[in-house]
Formats: structure tokens, C-alpha cells, sequence
């Protein structure tokens, strides 16, 4: 019976993530497996990335259970001159981890992760990633796995036995951790193939037939590049996004036969959920040229050391992120009431106080090391040539009608997550306020591990058995917030709508507009 399994039988997790699946797309004819294995369990229907609402932001956030201002990563792209004086790093790049950790001591991720819980519980990790992000999810194997604490968790003592003569893997984008990982990968399926779809399915593949060759860990993750990727080239709904949802789906009933081979889907939790959503590109910004036309030294990269009054700018794709040397607080108020006079701005945050901005704290990316002006584009919920909803301007990377994301549409800022399992509820629908820093919670209370420090999501306990409180019990509170600025040519009004359970906040969507008078 659901939730009554043996003191003995160690409960194991399963998470997939579908990069950039939008809800909405969730049906029978789309996504069968799915579809079938949420009537198996529980449908988040209010579910949330945080913000920026892009892969590396919501991988770091999922695996930390922490806002992005607290781990450290605010988005996929940022200028960090201590790791590259000249150019915008990527944040994922195993040179910009290292480099990362070389000046932080350690402190990239400045929280434990979710891979580095379980194994210093003394549980055995998995992390395979058809992307770059999976050196997020864990960078420090045989670092923190080798220290085995028997009374943190209820993980089983074969388990634990297992552990010490067996290492953790993290497989991100055809690479691993520890190197030698990789050799009997490749020697039974070949090195990784180019194609978007066949990637995703040899990452699967490396998944049930190569690490879990010796059994199914105390946590896996297995992160597809599908749908994200052929959105990005096509759009949302389009006949080749479409086929990725499908391969998606494929490769999740393959996990699952899996699991079912081996007789594990009785003692084992899955959890299926994309990063963020996406939307069409209505219209591509570029605001190099617009800033450089408005008197600005606005740049991408540094070919000479940055000079005070220069203006940094790291595009991603919905949001971006403004960089001023100096800090020049003239210069920053001049940019931002540009901004808010312009015909793309969706909504501004500042690191400093300003009229007619939000805080970064509003957002949930105050750090020590923030810009100056983060600007989320402006968004509509108009349909794009397939006709799904949705549209919004975004920057220079990608041109109109392409897809995107990284905005506070709602269409970005919701995303999809299905939970099933012998500690989940059989068949509902949770309409409470979820979110991605709620899974690292769910996932350590059903491994019994307690996490070392304060945690900003929460536990799903509405939708978990065992005596767990009903949803009754729980209450979403939801606020609005607005900030406005007047000037002689017309109004700028910006809003921010969220939901709060308790303590964790979740951002439904944002958005500007400057009215002429």
C-alpha cells in the first residue's frame, strides 16, 4: 500500500527534468507517459522557476533549495571580473567553476547542494545531464562523498557499504566527473552524438544501462536538453518542438521501464519538472546599438581593461544585466530612467533605492556580487504563428520568432512539475503555490536527511501521505506591488505579482509599460 513500505526498504529518488517544458503542453496525446504517471500521482498546477527564469539560475536553485541571491548564481550569463576582466562568462563552464571556486575558496555555490547532502548521508548519487548545467548539480565528487555519516539518514547499511567502494557520477554533456567515468559510457554507446534528440537519449541510455548498471542510487537526476533546445531554434508548438516533447517523453518511459525492470518503483519517488517555460520572441532588442546611439558606452566584452563609466551588458535572452564601472550612481539613474522611457522595459530592479524600481531583494538576487540594473523585458499574452500564447521582446542572441525565455511573463516564471510515487497521493491536483527550491526540501525529508542550514523552500507536504497535513491546512497568501516615475512626457508604472506559502516566495510575473501623455 502507498506509504507503507518496510522499515528496511530504502527509499530512493528519481528526478527528470524536461528543459523549458511548458505546462500547458502536458496532455494524452503530447506526453502519454507522462500523462499517464500524473494520474498516478500528484500535478502541481502552480508550479514556479524563480527569476531569472533561465537553466542555470533554476538548476542551482533546485539543487540548493536556496534564492539565487543566496547560492550565488543570478544568471546564466554575468560578468565576473575576478573570473574574466574582458568578457561575460558563462556560468556552467568547467573553467569558470574552477575559477569560481579558486577565488571564493570553495564558495561558488556557497550552499551544499542536494548531491552533496546524500552523499555525505552516505547515499550514492547519479547526476547525468544532456547539458552543460549538470556541473552544478555536483562539481566536488570524491570530495564531500567520502565522508559517510551512518546516523544521518535512514539510508540502508548496504547502501552505505556500497558507497565506500563506489563512487558518485556526475555525466554533464558528454563529460564526468571523475574522469574515468566516462570510458565504459562511451565503450558501450559511442562518444555523444550531435543531434539535440539523440543527445538526450544517449544520456539516458548512459542512465539505465551504464550507471545504474550496479543499481538505481539514493538519488539520480537525469536532466534532457528537450524541449529547451529546439525551442529556441523553432518556437513554442511548433512541429519540431512538438517532436521533442515527444523524444522527451520517450526517454522519461524509458526511466520508468527501467525502474520497473528492477522491481524499484514500490520504494522509489519520482519527481518529473522543467527549469522554466518559454515564449516566442515578439521582437529582438538590441541594446548595444540603442544605448550607444543614446550617448552610452554600452559594450558586450572589454577589448582593453574596463574604464570607469563603461556599461557592461549580459544578455539573457528575456533579462538583462547591466554592469556599470564605477557605479557611478548619476550614470546608473541615467540608464535606468532611459530604461523606463523606453518601448521595451518590462520590469527594472536596482541594487540601490530608485524611483520607479524594484530592489533586488524583490526578486531574490541580492548578493554581494549583483549588477547595477537588472531589466526583465516586456511581455504579452498574444499567440505566436502556432498559436500558443505568449510572446515577449528579448535581446540581441536570437531573432523574432524564434523562442525564449529568462522574462517575468507568466509564461516563463510557470513551469511543470508531477511528483508519484510511495510517498506522494494517488491522482490530485496541488493548486497551492509551488516552486523549484521546494524540491531539495521534499527530497531530504523523504531520505530522512536534515539539511545543515536554513532551506528558502519548502517541504510538499500537502501532497505527501503518512499523515502529512491536507492542503486545507496550508494557505497562499498573494501580494501585488507597484513602482512608478513620472516625467514630463509621460508615466512609467512597473508591477510584480507573488504568492507566499509560509515562508517561501514564489514571483508569478512582472511587467512594465511607459504611457505617453
Amino acid at each position: 500500500m502507498c506509504g507503507a513500505q518496510p522499515a528496511n526498504q530504502p527509499r530512493r529518488v528519481v528526478v527528470v527534468v524536461w528543459d523549458g517544458m511548458r505546462p500547458d503542453f502536458v496532455s494524452e496525446h503530447n506526453t502519454p507517459a507522462l500523462w499517464k504517471l500524473s494520474r498516478d500521482g500528484v500535478t502541481f498546477r502552480n508550479h514556479h522557476a524563480v527569476y531569472p527564469s533561465a537553466t542555470m539560475v533554476n538548476g542551482t536553485a533546485l539543487v540548493t533549495s536556496v534564492y539565487p541571491g543566496k547560492n550565488g548564481l543570478v544568471a546564466n550569463h554575468v560578468y565576473r571580473p575576478d573570473i574574466d576582466l574582458h568578457h561575460i562568462v558563462d556560468v556552467e563552464l568547467p573553467p569558470v567553476v574552477k575559477k569560481g571556486d579558486e577565488v571564493s575558496g570553495g564558495k561558488y555555490i556557497s550552499v551544499p547542494t542536494l548531491a552533496e547532502l546524500v552523499q555525505r548521508a552516505g547515499g550514492r548519487t547519479i547526476i547525468a545531464t544532456a547539458k552543460t548545467v549538470g556541473l552544478l548539480l555536483d562539481r566536488q565528487i570524491g570530495g564531500s562523498s567520502t565522508a559517510v555519516n551512518a546516523s544521518a539518514s535512514p539510508v540502508a547499511e548496504g547502501e552505505r557499504m556500497k558507497v565506500r567502494g563506489s563512487r558518485s557520477v556526475t555525466l554533464f554533456a558528454g563529460n564526468a566527473l571523475p574522469s574515468g567515468a566516462l570510458a565504459p559510457i562511451t565503450a558501450a554507446l559511442g562518444p555523444l552524438p550531435l543531434g539535440h534528440l539523440q543527445q538526450d537519449s544517449w544520456t539516458t541510455k548512459a542512465l539505465t544501462d551504464c550507471l545504474w548498471k550496479d543499481g538505481v542510487p539514493t538519488l539520480s537526476i537525469l536532466w534532457l536538453g528537450e524541449p529547451d533546445l529546439t525551442q529556441h531554434e523553432s518556437a513554442p508548438g511548433a512541429p519540431a518542438a512538438l517532436a521533442a516533447i515527444k523524444s522527451a517523453d520517450e526517454n522519461l518511459a524509458a526511466v520508468l521501464s527501467e525502474l520497473d525492470q528492477r522491481k524499484a518503483r514500490e520504494t522509489t519517488d519520482v519527481f518529473v519538472v522543467s527549469d522554466h517555460g518559454f515564449s516566442t520572441i515578439e521582437r529582438s532588442v538590441d541594446l548595444r546599438k540603442i544605448l550607444r546611439d543614446a550617448g552610452f558606452t554600452a559594450k558586450t566584452e572589454f577589448n582593453a581593461d574596463p574604464k570607469p563609466g563603461e556599461i557592461m551588458l549580459a544578455g539573457n535572452g528575456g533579462s538583462v544585466l547591466f554592469y556599470v564601472i564605477g557605479h557611478y550612481e548619476k550614470l546608473v539613474r541615467r540608464l535606468v530612467e532611459f530604461l523606463q522611457q523606453s518601448d521595451f522595459a518590462g520590469v527594472i530592479f536596482t541594487n540601490e533605492p530608485m524611483e520607479g524600481t524594484f530592489g533586488f531583494s524583490e526578486a531574490t538576487i541580492q548578493s554581494d556580487r549583483v549588477p547595477d540594473v537588472v531589466m526583465a523585458f516586456r511581455w504579452n499574452d498574444s499567440k505566436n504563428q502556432f498559436g500558443v500564447p505568449g510572446t515577449i521582446d528579448a535581446d540581441w542572441q536570437r531573432a523574432a520568432g524564434k523562442g525564449t525565455h529568462a522574462t517575468l511573463s507568466q509564461f516563463d516564471m510557470h513551469n511543470m512539475l508531477i511528483g508519484t510515487g510511495p510517498d506522494f497521493r494517488h491522482g490530485e491536483v496541488d493548486g497551492l503555490p509551488t516552486g523549484n527550491v521546494d524540491l531539495g526540501p521534499t527530497i531530504l525529508h523523504i531520505l530522512g536527511i536534515k539539511p545543515p542550514q536554513q532551506l528558502n523552500g519548502r517541504v510538499l507536504s500537502e501532497a505527501m501521505v503518512n499523515g502529512n497535513p491536507p492542503t486545507a491546512d496550508l494557505k497562499a497568501q498573494t501580494k501585488a506591488v507597484e513602482a512608478t516615475k513620472d516625467f514630463p512626457t509621460g508615466m512609467w508604472r512597473q508591477s510584480l505579482k507573488s504568492s507566499r506559502v509560509g515562508a517561501t516566495l514564489y514571483l508569478d510575473e512582472g511587467n512594465g509599460q511607459f504611457q505617453k501623455r
